[in-house]
């Protein structure tokens, strides 16, 4: 019977401090923090940057040719993500995907060049992989991308 008792309470502990740790996250203190974050890096870098409504923040370097991708738009591209820090996390040439499926900061940002255009977007967590870590991505990460748009099909 103890046995059962103190099953019981390991249980209750354990499920009660998940729950804390749960309702200690403030997406909306999160935001202002990666606000402020996102607003360093652009003066200490000198970007000119434009703040969309989702909080999201980019700089078209080029903007391209053509015609704007959509969100049903199979997109080509080349980039370069890096933490605040420096950090590159990841890259790739001739990466293909549709837009739908990428992270929320890229489906904002990506429609704002045409093909052969380069953007900087600079992501806030929630529209990069939020709460989560991935991929040396530590969890709440500003995410800072190079993207060269170099093709697209509908």
């Amino acid at each position: 019977m103890k046995i059962y008792i103190l099953l019981f309470s390991l249980f209750i502990i354990g499920f009660s401090s998940c729950k804390k740790d749960a309702a200690t996250f403030d997406p909306i203190k999160q935001a202002a923090a990666d606000d402020a974050t996102i607003q360093a890096y652009i003066a200490a870098n000198s970007i000119t940057a434009v703040k969309d409504p989702s909080g999201l923040y980019y700089q078209v370097v080029t903007e391209g040719t053509g015609d704007f991708p959509t969100a049903k738009s199979r997109v080509t591209v080349n980039y370069s993500g890096k933490l605040v820090n420096g950090t590159v996390f990841d890259s790739a040439n001739g990466y293909t995907q549709t837009l739908s499926t990428l992270i929320k900061g890229w489906q904002i940002g990506l429609p704002h060049i045409k093909t052969g255009g380069r953007i900087i977007l600079l992501v806030p967590s929630a529209l990069g992989y939020g709460t989560s870590s991935t991929s040396g991505i530590p969890a709440n990460s500003v995410l800072i991308f190079t993207v060269d748009l170099t093709g697209f099909s509908n």
